[in-house]
């Protein structure tokens, strides 16, 4: 009986190596038929939104997507089994990830008319950043989440500005072209030409006809111009600010280094332990 349980827990222990590791060519192996596989189900779900193609090959569609729903099943039922806490790999965000991308497949079997739920499986994607590792980033992201919160007043601030200005001149605008030009009909439909505008996005369904509305075009398409720069300019300071916080001035007593990361036990240009 005993052995029976260590040779469990041994089988246990080489699929979880195989499943979260990539050490092994076993793992290697797993980590390309998987992506591959999820690769495979997003393309059938972009392809399955076109009308054409799921009248023509509905029924192919729906083998696939129940083939790679099946795999995924599984897949996630043997992830739940080798991890030491189920409970704690479930509550993840790649184990909820995990059950949004097999479970609308399972609500559409009960609930017929929940089709367009299924398009949820889209999250598929995101396993990929698991498969690629890369998870390992999210140091750098952690960085770039918290620059955005440190700026989210002066932003705030500052799109604030932008929406006022937008409306300003939108009204302006509104005034010198509705008579002339039925594209500026009201003050909201001026204000949107103003916020196209101003973004330089420039869809070319409104346009202004009359001298007065041309130049003040030209004002809001130079305006648009120095506004793009600003909010990028906020972030880049507070991201600035953020990675030299991570970093700290503890030198290194055999060759002086002293640029290292705040998390850093040896010095990272002759390895001896830091003070």
């Amino acid at each position: 009986m005993p052995s029976s349980s260590s040779d469990n827990n041994s089988t246990r222990e080489r699929i979880w190596r195989i499943i979260f590791l990539s050490d092994t060519k076993a793992g290697r192996v797993f980590d390309v038929v998987l992506l591959w596989l999820i690769g495979l189900s997003v393309l059938t779900i972009m392809l399955e939104s076109v009308d054409e193609l799921r009248e023509r090959h509905g029924v192919l569609f729906a083998t696939l997507e129940w083939v790679f729903t099946g795999l995924f099943t599984l897949e996630y039922v043997t992830r739940l089994w080798v991890v030491r806490s189920r409970w704690k790999y479930a509550r993840s965000f790649f184990g909820i990830v995990d059950v949004m991308s097999i479970l609308p497949a399972y609500i559409s079997l009960l609930l017929p008319g929940s089709h367009y739920l299924t398009t949820v499986r889209i999250l598929r994607l995101m396993r990929m950043f698991r498969v690629l590792k890369m998870a390992e980033y999210l140091g750098e992201a952690g960085v770039l989440m918290n620059a955005l919160s440190a700026s989210r007043r002066k932003i705030l601030i500052f799109f604030s500005a932008v929406l006022a200005l937008v409306c300003v001149e939108g009204t302006i605008v509104y005034v010198i072209e509705h008579d002339a030009n039925p594209g500026y009909a009201n003050i909201p439909q001026s204000i949107y030409w103003a916020i196209v505008t101003i973004t330089t996005v420039g869809y070319g369904d409104v346009a202004p006809v009359t001298v007065l509305g041309k130049i003040m075009a030209s004002v809001i398409m130079l305006t648009g111009f120095a506004i793009i720069a600003v909010p990028t300019g906020i972030v880049t300071s507070e991201i600035g600010r953020e990675l030299k916080g991570t970093r700290t001035r503890r030198r290194c007593s055999e060759c002086g280094w002293d640029d290292h990361d705040s998390r850093a036990r040896h010095c990272q240009q002759c390895g001896v332990a830091l003070e």
